[in-house]
């Protein structure tokens, strides 16, 4: 083989193998993150969203998961303290291999554009990344566009609206992100365009998506999820079982093990997914119109059914023995969503979404109503009784994330598919 021939076969393979990398999920099995923001941090719904997401869809995976987020911050730091403190304490502390942050609502104070102002921005947020990279060196940042001033769904407050400053801010962010080489996710545009959609489907609801502009419910957050998560190349796939029945074969399945097919009057069969679906309360009519007007099942929630070769017109489907709906032959051929299902798989999620609440809220007792008011500054004694309730915290809260991660462990299902 002649040299130039073959250095064009190592390039190709090269090539194939950055791309391979690129599209990988970009957290890792010993990963440690750390959220970092303002309020809307300080919520902790699209950071639990996100942990939750991770723990359901990569059961096998050791991620932990840090909120620090604190209403009222800007660049410059805040009701915690000034940025060296927070940085210190709420991220350097924790030696986080991943790091987000997102700032921005609070920083444009609230007003039309200004150039002072927006110069303090840039230079603290410039300030932010280079004491985070020399304090951690190796950690993996992503930068957060700022999420959206709802100027959707309520009349912009002056010319232009509140939402193009945080616009003209996230542009700031993604150049830095370019000139840092870190990685970005937009929450602004995606959730903006959400908010325009759902305005056209039903303009009272759509207020409550973000029902004080500012701090979204949980539709919003668990938009918000979807395109960090998105950024960092996460999967759409749960699984994907296709039955063929008039060969009484498994015809394809993906990240599922299928067994003990039998397949008469009715089908059934043993499956053992390798992840959950994310779960998701569209029982809740703000939610499910955040999720309608969004791309989130398609990119991040496809847990799918096909059955094709059936007889009958239609079907009832039962998972362990309980009922979850009826459906025409016609849709068992094109396929149907279980993660739109109150599936066990759904609920076993839903399960892990509760323990990442409930971790989470020990690990913020400790931080804000022990550690930050009685750690420091106080007497001997007082050090002392709040270094020990601190460890007794930090067993607690690992004791319910061994809970969480065994919670997470899918399990295997019966499905019945009976004619009706």
């Amino acid at each position: 083989m002649k040299p130039a021939s073959l250095v064009r076969i190592l390039c190709l393979v090269a090539l194939v193998a950055l791309h391979a990398r690129a599209g990988s999920f970009a957290l890792q099995d010993g990963d440690r993150v750390v959220f970092y923001g303002d309020s809307i941090t300080d919520q902790r719904l699209y950071t639990t969203f996100t942990e939750t997401y991770v723990l359901t869809r990569f059961p096998k995976l050791d991620v932990g998961f840090v909120h620090s987020g604190w209403g009222g911050d800007r660049v410059s730091g805040g009701g915690g303290g000034p940025i060296e403190v927070r940085l210190r304490r709420d991220v350097f502390a924790y030696k986080p291999t991943v790091m987000t942050i997102m700032l921005g609502m609070n920083d444009g104070s609230y007003r039309a554009f200004d150039e002072k102002i927006f110069d303090t921005y840039a230079k603290g947020y410039q300030h932010i990344i280079e004491g985070v990279k020399e304090a951690l060196p190796g950690i993996r940042i992503t930068v957060i566009q700022p999420s959206p001033f709802d100027d959707v769904t309520q009349p912009p407050r002056f010319e232009g609206g509140y939402n193009a400053v945080l616009v003209r801010y996230s542009q700031f962010v993604k150049e830095l992100a370019e000139r840092e080489k870190l990685n970005v996710a937009d929450l602004n545009s995606p959730v903006v365009a959400a908010l325009e959609k759902a305005k056209n489907t039903d303009a009272d609801l759509a207020k409550k998506i973000i029902p004080d502009r500012v701090h979204p419910g949980p539709g919003g957050h668990l938009l918000m999820a979807a395109e960090l998560l998105k950024s960092w190349h996460a999967p759409a796939l749960v699984s994907a079982v296709e039955i063929d029945a008039r060969a009484k074969k498994v015809a394809d399945g993906k990240k599922t093990s299928v067994s003990e097919l039998k397949a008469g009057d009715e089908l059934t069969w043993m499956q053992l997914d390798e992840a959950l679906p994310m779960p998701v309360d569209l029982n809740d009519p703000i939610v499910a119109l955040a999720v309608k007007s969004s791309d989130f099942l398609e990119a991040l929630n496809q847990q799918t059914l096909k059955v094709t070769g059936l007889s009958a017109a239609h079907f009832d489907l039962k998972i362990d023995g309980d009922e979850m709906g009826s459906f025409s032959g016609e849709q068992l051929a094109g396929g149907i969503n279980l993660a739109t299902l109150p599936t066990p798989m759904a609920k076993q999620a839903a399960e892990v979404h509760k323990l990442s609440l409930q971790h989470n809220n020990i690990h913020f007792q400790r931080w804000r109503q022990v550690q930050v008011p009685l750690a420091d500054d106080k007497t001997t004694n007082v050090q002392k009784a709040a270094r020990d309730l601190m460890a007794a915290l930090d067993e607690e809260e690992a004791d319910v994330l061994k809970a969480q991660r065994a919670a997470a462990q899918p399990r295997r299902h019966q499905f019945q598919l009976a004619p009706k």
